[in-house]
């Protein structure tokens, strides 16, 4: 499902380079839940921003569903962003004036969906992620995993064929960084969703079925976990 073939990226800081990815290739198959993990400064949002076309590399592709997916037009990235993949940020980047309802279908706004089909599938999301009772709630009357909840529905409320997850649980304490997680392992094996998070956190490696760790812009390792196994409380 996704190809990253020798990707790097450098950014200019003034009169110096930083090198942020050095060469990285690896592969991801559908239905995957894959960790991105290694120290701050190791390339891993970087990366991450590249596979979701928020970014571009330096030189490399990435192919999704075999397409070359950096040779698509400013447009045409925008519309593959829109309906192929999701995001969840550790920010949780919900809209303050708007509800919970209206958070999750503005994505489905901006793709021309009919207002009848937005706003059912917009709860019929909210009540899987455990919000049913809480869609007409603003940003301000939300708890932090219940903002990041929303954020999650938001993301998979217009079935992406890849679910991208930037440090989610980095604002959140344990207990509500393990329910955020382990939405994310059902939403896995339920729905054979492919998620690719980036994590900097050990015990999170639990979750995943495999593990891609950066060290200084490069692959330090890639290793296999337990497929579909039940994380232990």
């Amino acid at each position: 499902m996704i190809v990253v073939e020798d990707v790097t990226r450098t950014y200019r800081m003034g009169k110096v380079e930083v090198r942020a990815l050095k060469g990285v290739s690896f592969e991801i198959a559908k239905g995957e839940f894959v960790g991105i993990t290694g120290a701050s400064g190791s390339g891993k949002s970087t990366l991450l921003h590249i596979m979701g076309l928020l970014d571009r590399p330096t030189s490399g592709r990435v192919l999704i569903d075999g397409r070359d997916v950096q040779k698509l037009s400013d447009r045409q990235q925008t519309l593959f962003r829109l309906n192929r993949l999701g995001y969840v940020f550790q920010d949780y980047a919900l809209i303050p004036e708007l509800t919970a309802l209206e958070n999750v279908y503005v994505t489905s706004l901006a793709r021309g969906v009919p207002e009848a089909e937005y706003t059912r599938r917009g709860a019929e999301v909210l009540r899987q992620v455990g919000l049913g009772d809480r869609i007409n709630h603003r940003q301000s009357e939300l708890s932090g995993g219940e903002q990041q909840r929303v954020a999650i529905a938001r993301a998979l409320v217009n079935n992406p064929s890849i679910l991208l997850a930037d440090e989610p649980c980095a604002n959140l304490d344990s207990e509500t960084s393990k329910s955020i997680l382990d939405l994310f392992a059902r939403v896995n094996e339920e729905l054979d969703q492919t998620i690719v998070m980036v994590s900097h956190e050990k015990w999170h490696e639990r979750y995943f079925c495999r593990i891609i760790d950066l060290k200084d812009g490069l692959i330090e390792s890639m290793h296999a976990c337990n497929p579909r196994e039940k994380p232990a409380g």
